[in-house]
């Protein structure tokens, strides 16, 4: 049973670790500044360090580690840690961020490619474990000839390799063409994992992941996290500092 949240007679510039149900919708820089607002409502200084242990998407939900004060020396050891995510799994359909933030491009016939279903371990060998190229189309800034920013435009930039080790993939449900998976694993993004390899192409088929959930990240779950508006709630009932 989750225990009633209670943040009187903290100082949060000694350090907090505040475990939190991001909003779909909101970015994970969106609910650092809201908690950093308030804040400094109640006194403490402008320059008080607020960061984020690990970026969810805004089509992610989820726990999400929001670190305070002298606790955001721990935002790199926290990201280290294993990480466990529940994602739902559309086959047979691709998008350039291989997630809905775009639209469908392309889609696929499936059901003579993807078979088997239950729990899997991945070996180290396995095409679960290894690198797992970033979506490749970003929102970006152009600049000019004289380096002037001429206005925002999608373009196509590199792609950077990012290792991400699977240690467990478990199949929860499935309803076809949609299945929806558990996956403990390391640091990463599920959604690129979800996009479609290049056997996969060659084998005519894709996959695209419509909704991720964050469940667990190093020693925290989600069943002990608190809603963003909860946080705030009892943030506006402290004195000021």
């Amino acid at each position: 049973m989750k225990e009633t949240l209670d943040l009187r007679g903290l100082n949060f510039e000694e350090g907090y670790i505040a475990v939190m149900d991001k909003p779909l919708s909101w970015t994970s820089t969106d609910v650092v500044r809201k908690i950093k607002s308030a804040l400094r409502r109640l006194g403490y200084r402008k320059k008080s360090k607020v960061g984020h242990a690990g970026t969810l998407d805004p089509l992610a939900s989820g726990i999400l580690l929001v670190c305070i004060g002298r606790a955001t020396k721990m935002v790199d050891a926290l990201q280290a840690e294993e990480k466990e995510y529940v994602a739902d799994v559309m086959l047979g359909a691709t998008t350039p961020s291989h997630d809905l933030e775009h639209e469908i491009d392309r889609t696929y016939p499936w059901g003579a490619h993807h078979a088997g279903s239950g729990r899997r371990k991945p070996s180290p060998r396995s095409p679960a474990s290894g690198s797992k190229p970033r979506p490749s189309t970003r929102p970006r800034r152009s600049t000019g000839a004289h380096g002037l920013r001429t206005g925002p435009r999608r373009r196509e930039v590199a792609v950077r390799q990012a290792l991400i080790n699977i240690y467990e993939m478990e199949i929860v449900e499935y309803d076809l063409p949609r299945i929806r998976i558990r996956v403990r694993c390391s640091k990463g993004h599920l959604h690129s994992f979800a996009g479609p390899r290049d056997r996969d192409r060659r084998s005519a088929a894709g996959r695209t992941s419509p909704r991720c959930a964050a469940r667990a990240a190093a020693d925290f779950t989600l069943e002990k996290s608190y809603e963003l508006d909860e946080f705030l709630e009892n943030l506006q009932k402290l004195e000021t500092k």
